[in-house]
């Protein structure tokens, strides 16, 4: 007689895992990146924010994080890339974001 209990044990981990909660990801939302002293000022390297444009993001972050001294200046300094795009000049509300896309944080660097 074969036994399938290994089988059942990995169809209920599978079935349990798929239940559990993902901390604050959503399937719509945008990763986004700090680097150096934006990761300093943010207190996170990483975090995962819904919006729909890059307005709604930099709105967003700013609501997240004004407890935290100096972030919005820090942020106001830095480069963001939209993927591997630099964003530039562009104005925020003009640049629309979707689900799984990453959003970069470059703060100035000294050197070259």
């Amino acid at each position: 007689m074969v036994e399938h209990r290994g089988l059942v044990a990995w169809s209920t981990i599978l079935h349990v895992s798929e239940q559990l909660p993902r901390g604050d990801v959503n399937e719509n939302d945008v990763t986004v990146h700090y680097w150096a002293s934006a990761r300093a000022a943010a207190g996170v390297a990483e975090e995962h924010v819904p919006a729909g444009t890059l307005a709604e993001l930099l709105t967003e972050i700013s609501t997240r994080h004004r407890a935290r001294d100096r972030f919005d200046d820090v942020i106001a300094t830095c480069s963001i890339l939209v993927g591997d795009t630099p964003v530039g000049a562009r104005e925020p509300a003009t640049i629309a974001l979707h689900a799984g896309d990453t959003v970069e944080f470059l703060p100035p660097f000294a050197g070259g």
